[in-house]
């Protein structure tokens, strides 16, 4: 019994392997018109790791007596379930002969044991030929090119047209803007040496020649209120240049300081004695007026002024006009070139599309 159980299971297990592969086959169009083509499809399922062998047919070889197969495809692994896989492997076949051809099974190897599928069937029908008229059978034509049509170029000609003279003009506008020389405008920034500075220094440099002890007076007290007048042109704004002694002082006694002003009186008066009248003063008298110029510099200086200057060129109205030329002639040459960048990426799309 032991024997006979152990017999059975094996018979059994045998049984479920060998249901385990399954071979089907199938055929796209089971009717096709002479020199069609049809693919046949040949399925095999079985476990995984089985060795399988597809049948194998070379180029323009018969499957069977009239339907031949083209080509072979390459076959097409599938994973199932329960460790199974599926093989599909297709057959492209033709005919060239009317008939209803059977297609005997075809055998595939699966671990060395043969399996087989159903049998198909292809009915291939003939193209009906009108026999009865044979006038209207008309040799092959030849290749013809198609025929120009100037509605079709119109656009790309007339937008290359457009390019042409736009980039004409544009050359044009830029020899002009070469010819024209530019109009530089360059503002300066120069250091500003205040007022009151300027005085003192020149003072300085008076003292250092020693010249309120030189016997040549009038050349000493010119020097002197020339740097004062200056001064007071500078601080105060009105041109003490060319106004009179008692003219600045007249002008100077609307706001300042009395006192000051007295001694810078004295200082003028003294000045126009010596200059106009041939006066002779003394040493002490000179310093005295030196050291009012100075007091009165430093009463009435200005700080915390900048110490920068921007300077802007004085242009003419034909300056001008030019620099606005050349900055309209730059504006249109940047808009024209953009325009034409334009206009050659659309010709070029439009003669693409015609060719």
């Amino acid at each position: 019994m032991r024997r006979l159980f152990v017999i059975i299971s094996f018979a059994f297990c045998a049984l479920i392997i060998s249901a385990q592969v399954f071979v089907e086959s199938k055929i796209d169009s089971l009717q096709i018109l002479i020199g069609e083509q049809t693919d046949l499809t040949l399925t095999v399922t079985a476990k995984k790791g089985a060795k399988v062998k597809m049948p194998s047919y070379k180029p323009q070889q018969l499957l069977t007596q009239g339907v031949e197969v083209v080509e072979t495809l390459i076959a097409d692994t599938t994973k199932q379930d329960n460790g199974l896989v599926k093989i599909s492997q297709k057959y492209t076949l033709t005919s060239f002969d009317e008939n209803l051809y059977y297609i005997p099974p075809m055998t595939v190897l699966v671990d060395g044991k043969k399996y087989q599928s159903k049998s198909l069937a292809l009915k291939v029908l003939t193209v009906p030929v009108d026999t009865l008229h044979p006038e209207k059978f008309y040799p092959p034509k030849d290749v013809q090119d198609n025929p120009f049509l100037w509605s079709e170029w119109e656009l790309a000609f007339w937008l290359s047209v457009f390019f042409v003279l736009l980039n004409v003009l544009i050359y044009y506008l830029w020899t002009r803007l070469k010819d024209n020389k530019p109009v530089i405008a360059h503002v300066r920034i120069i250091k500003k040496v205040l007022p009151h500075q300027k005085a003192l220094k020149e003072i300085e440099r008076i003292k250092e020649e020693k010249m309120s002890v030189s016997e040549d007076q009038k050349t000493y007290y010119t020097l002197l209120t020339d740097v004062v007048r200056k001064y007071i042109y500078e601080r105060f704004g009105f041109n003490a240049m060319e106004m009179t002694s008692s003219e600045i002082i007249a002008r100077l006694r609307e706001d300042g300081d009395q006192k000051m002003i007295d001694e810078l009186k004295e200082l003028f008066v003294t000045a126009d004695l010596v200059k106009f009248a041939k006066y002779s003063t003394l040493i002490n008298e000179n310093d005295a007026n030196l050291v009012s110029a100075i007091d009165f510099i430093n009463t009435t200086k200005q700080e915390n002024q900048p110490t920068v200057e921007r300077v802007e060129p004085k242009l003419t109205e034909v300056d001008k006009r030019n620099m606005r030329s050349r900055t309209l002639l730059k504006g249109c040459i940047i808009a024209f070139i953009i325009i034409s960048i334009a206009l050659l990426v659309l010709t070029v799309y439009q003669v693409c599309l015609l060719l």
